[in-house]
């Protein structure tokens, strides 16, 4: 039902994943990202659950391959499961179950992993990945350019419906969380939406709270000043 990106900025150690699909806000169950601990994604039959056993793990530094098998191992419908994960050390693991709905399969680059199923073909997957490999700038709008490229090649054969990215850095929480959830162009939404983030959201959320500054920016105007120096207004319209 679904095709996701995730990734590892090997400058600045972000860690970011993106989604696309024929279904109901896919960016709500789909990815999960922490900062300096991974990205991941379940989907097909998709195993929420994963994310939630996963996630501690990883921050306690066990290996991504290890939980991949702790976890579909033993579960009854591995066969249809698709999860994959990047750590913030850029290691990659992918399974994709037999009895996923085709096309379905996964693919891998420096620092970027791929997977999707109910596909057009595995161009999707390829290009999504190669679209971002040629990529750079803006992390956000890699990922926004490599779904896009995936969504040209075909995308999810019953066509699309949502979309979801996120983006951390440093902290626990995302730097960037954004979704279309029911939408008739859910990629034109998302970079609509990361437009509007950079006005003031993203000057905002640098002087929130994190493991640097556990109480953040409580001067606001300074906050203000720094919205006034450094956002990006739309244009006058």
């Amino acid at each position: 039902m679904t095709f996701s990106i995730l990734v590892r900025d090997a400058q600045t150690g972000a860690l970011g994943a993106a989604v696309a699909s024929k279904f109901f806000a896919v960016g709500a169950l789909c990815i999960h990202v922490e900062g300096k601990v991974a990205a991941l994604a379940t989907q097909a039959l998709v195993n929420p659950m994963y994310a939630v056993s996963a996630m501690p793990r990883l921050r306690a530094g066990v290996a991504p391959a290890d939980i991949v098998a702790d976890l579909v191992g033993p579960d009854p419908g591995m066969l249809q499961r698709q999860f994959h994960i990047i750590d913030a050390a850029g290691r990659i693991v992918q399974h994709t179950g037999p009895d996923c709905v085709g096309w379905a399969g996964h693919v891998a680059g420096l620092d970027v992993s791929v997977a999707g199923n109910m596909l057009a073909g595995p161009d999707v997957v390829a290009r999504t990945r190669d679209a971002f490999l040629a990529s750079s700038g803006d992390l956000a709008l890699r990922l926004i350019t490599a779904l896009e490229a995936g969504e040209a090649a075909g995308g999810d054969k019953r066509g699309r419906q949502s979309a979801g990215l996120k983006i951390c850095s440093a902290d626990p929480y995302p730097d960037l969380d954004i979704r279309a959830d029911d939408h008739a162009d859910p990629l034109a939404e998302l970079r609509r939406l990361h437009r509007i983030s950079l006005e003031r959201y993203a000057v905002f959320r640098r002087h929130l709270a994190g493991t640097a500054h556990p109480w953040g920016e409580i001067d606001r105007t300074v906050i203000e000043a720094a919205i006034a120096r450094d956002g990006q207004p739309l244009p006058a319209r």
